[in-house]
């Protein structure tokens, strides 16, 4: 990665500005024990045992390595029942770079998703949003509203170079308004760097606009905050005028555009457990803290440690950082132009938390109804024991009142890279694994349903193979079992 003043002259290599500590030793498998494993799984790598992954890219949510700074805090924890100090932190943290009066407390951020449209949504609703989140919406429908997708059009096209196709579509938002009623709107839920679009940003420009638009008409915003931080970053690297901005005073201003958030402190906030609620109504602020009492907590941890809030508190300053983010981030970008390079069709621009592969174009011999994404990411565990995740029609699940499968537009494996964990070395392993595949890509089948849950589907469903035993139709090679251990590049 080139450094952000540099020139072709003075390009130097990078590092990760951080030394590593302490180490987890993890288990090299064998090509034989991989297919027993993806099989006992149903093809779901959801339902993979973690002993039996080589790299784990299936999410960064709590996935995260955290600094010294976070293990010495860890030892400051005040477990007290009520009043731990270690809130006070959380909550000074959080109004310091976030911007918001009140802090609610919760286990992770699909509390704060259900304490927020409980309070908000009432039946027969609708909830603009740029793309949908599978918690949050599900959490949205529960209530009894309905998500309306409001998102650019270039968000729906992975080879589209739109540097922020997170952006809200505001004649899009205005249609919806005209058409059901602001009466009928809660609040318009706008996500930071959109994870089902490939981890796509969205401009200061645009949430500035959209927001003038809602507040004008009496609607409020909600930002879904997880990867804020990430989205600033974009914003500082990408948005005209935000050169010589720092990623805090970014980060104050995107969310000043909204009236609260919803937070998973499992992504930007370094830590394993934990979310938080925040807004500026003090009204609201009190009934969500009743609900806090009743479904996750007491309003003063909220179903954390108070450990864990300190952990929190301290990652927050720390993800601000742009020496952090630059490396974070440069570790994805630096997995996705390997693979651009090798032709292999993934989402442009590169995201901010994973490169996300375009099933679709990866596979195209497999119809949508045979889950080409979920088959890719069980294709690319046999073959290296790297774990994604599919974002596609399974992730999509089935319509509420038609109970028909929704047709997702885009058809993703999701390459997850958690923060602080991986080295380049382990990109490499990767990238070569999914070139590999690309080139034997014919031999990649389809998946049908074995068993489908209720709600969330892509959590718990298995699968079975279309018209064979085996995922992966590797039948020359089969006799190819070696360790990676054997067959790595030393």
């Amino acid at each position: 990665m080139q450094h952000k003043n540099g020139n072709s002259r003075s390009r130097r290599s990078w590092a990760e500005p951080y030394k590593i500590k302490m180490v987890e030793p993890i288990k090299l498998t064998t090509r034989e024990q991989r297919e027993k494993a993806i099989a006992a799984a149903g093809y779901n790598t959801f339902l993979l045992r973690s002993d039996d992954v080589y790299i784990d890219l299936l999410t960064d949510s709590g996935t995260n390595a955290m600094s010294d700074n976070q293990w010495a805090g860890m030892l400051l924890g005040d477990e007290s029942y009520a009043g731990s100090r270690n809130f006070d932190h959380l909550q000074d943290a959080i109004t310091k770079y976030y911007g918001y009066k009140h802090t609610i407390p919760t286990h992770q951020g699909r509390g704060a998703e259900h304490i927020l449209s409980m309070l908000t949504i009432r039946d027969g609703d609708s909830i603009p949003g740029n793309m949908y989140f599978t918690t949050t919406r599900m959490h949205q429908e529960l209530a009894g509203g309905h998500f309306v997708d409001v998102i650019i059009d270039e968000a729906h096209t992975p080879s589209s170079q739109h540097p922020f196709k997170g952006n809200i579509d505001l004649d899009k938002l205005q249609s919806v308004i005209d058409e059901v009623g602001v009466v009928h709107i809660p609040y318009l839920c706008m996500h930071a760097t959109v994870n089902m679009a490939g981890g796509q940003p969205i401009s200061m420009a645009n949430m500035r606009a959209a927001s003038k638009l809602c507040h004008d008409q009496n609607i409020p915003v909600y930002l879904d905050a997880t990867r804020a931080v990430e989205n600033a970053y974009f914003i500082k690297t990408r948005e005209e005028g935000f050169e010589n901005t720092s990623i805090a005073d970014i980060l104050k201003e995107m969310c000043s555009y909204s009236d609260g958030c919803t937070m998973s402190g499992k992504k930007d906030c370094l830590v394993n457990i934990g979310g938080f609620l925040a807004l500026n109504d003090d009204e609201l602020a009190d009934r969500a803290r009743n609900e806090c009492v009743i479904y996750e907590g007491l309003h003063t941890y909220g179903g954390m440690a108070g450990r864990d809030m300190e952990a929190m508190a301290r990652g927050i300053e720390e993800s601000v950082s742009y020496d952090h983010l630059h490396a974070r981030i440069g570790q994805v970008v630096y997995l996705g132009e390997q693979l651009l390079a090798a032709g292999v069709p993934i989402v442009e621009p590169i995201g901010g938390h994973g490169v996300f592969v375009d099933a679709r174009r990866f596979l195209p011999h497999l119809t949508q109804e045979q889950f080409p994404a979920q088959a890719l990411a069980a294709a690319l565990y046999v073959d290296s024991g790297v774990r994604g995740m599919e974002r596609g029609a399974v992730s999509a699940g089935r319509d509420p009142d038609t109970g028909e499968n929704r047709k997702s537009r885009l058809e993703l494996v999701r390459l997850t890279l958690p923060r602080r964990v991986y080295t380049q070395a382990h990109m490499d392993v990767t990238a070569e694994s999914v070139i590999d595949l690309f080139e034997k890509r014919d031999r990649i089948r389809g998946l049908a349903f074995s068993y489908e849950p209720d709600h969330l589907r892509f959590f718990r469903a298995r699968f079975n193979p279309i018209g064979g035993k085996q995922i992966l139709d590797d039948s020359p090679f089969s006799t190819q079992s070696k360790s990676l251990s054997d067959t790595a590049k030393i």
